[in-house]
């Protein structure tokens, strides 16, 4: 079953990577997201990732995506995206675009020019002195965040919440316009700042947007082994559905920014889950989680050429 994944750092892994494009092949990937990870550096260190994003295309033969109707059946598809603060001014911001950026997140783990994180102290929950179940509850956008999020309606440029505060998710769930939490699960099943509560599933789904299922272990469940990742995805799996319904799913992997997960380590096993999900929850699910849900808003946000 081909799919789309909303989320990799393979353009700033180092070491052995588990995105490549022999193991997309072999997982029947239709489209896979490459983000451009900008924890410092601003603007400057995104254009290198961009270039690098570049290189990777030409090199390894992927199909740029720059709209929707560029998707291409026979191909492994790669669309550029970015989050952390990539970006700190308007012309910045039009610069993402013109790089070829079209799904952009707010901020990573630490605040940015835009907004404000899941955590509100991401240093102590580092070090152990605060629970990842403590969410940024109070600070958001900020109003350059606020002005960001018009322009990228503009340009076509989807919004991403994932790893965006509570408040920040609720300002832009409020613009009631399409957006993706591109690699988050469901809070009701594990515990953490970065999955979203069962309300917050409801809203991007009354938006019209996805959730892409995170595979990180941690996120997922304490039992870190095989068979109890995979009974937590599966359980991720149908809390996403019973709050959302069947059009929110997708597949957002963190594949390069998570170690290995010992059920699902790498693209070349996305066809038995999905096996599983067909067995699980039927083939419509299966294959609108897998694509249809994710290429519906590529073709909202992004349009056609």
């Amino acid at each position: 079953m081909k799919y789309c994944d909303l989320h990799c750092d393979a353009l700033t892994a180092s070491g052995k990577k588990q995105v490549t494009k022999a193991r997309l092949e072999a997982g029947d990937c239709l489209l896979q997201c490459f983000a451009a990870f900008v924890e410092e550096g601003g603007f400057s260190r995104f254009s290198s990732l961009a270039d690098k994003f570049d290189d990777l295309v030409k090199n390894e033969g992927y199909h740029r995506v720059l709209y929707a109707s560029d998707v291409k059946e026979n191909a492994v598809n790669a669309l550029l995206s970015c989050e952390g603060g990539a970006w700190e001014s308007i012309e910045e911001l039009r610069g993402l675009y013109a790089r070829g950026v079209r799904m952009a997140g707010f901020v990573w783990n630490t605040p940015t020019a835009a907004g404000y994180p899941n955590f509100p102290d991401y240093q102590g929950l580092c070090a152990g002195r605060i629970s990842p179940s403590v969410r940024e509850e109070k600070r958001g956008l900020t109003p350059f965040g606020h002005e960001s999020a018009e322009l990228m309606a503009q340009l076509g440029i989807i919004p991403d919440v994932s790893h965006g505060s509570d408040a920040l998710f609720w300002e832009i769930a409020q613009k009631k316009r399409p957006f993706v939490a591109s690699h988050s699960n469901a809070a009701s099943v594990q515990n953490w700042a970065r999955n979203l509560t069962d309300e917050q599933i409801a809203a991007v789904a009354d938006c019209g947007g996805v959730i892409g299922l995170n595979f990180c272990a941690d996120f997922l469940s304490d039992d870190g082994s095989a068979a109890g990742q995979r009974t937590a995805i599966l359980a991720h799996v149908r809390a996403i559905l019973n709050a959302g319904g069947e059009d929110v799913l997708a597949v957002g992997s963190d594949f390069d920014g998570i170690p290995e997960n010992a059920y699902l380590p790498d693209p070349s096993c996305m066809p038995s889950f999905f096996e599983t999900l067909v067995d699980e929850f039927g083939p419509r699910i299966a294959e609108k989680a897998a694509r249809d849900n994710f290429l519906r808003v590529l073709r909202d946000v992004v349009g056609d050429k």
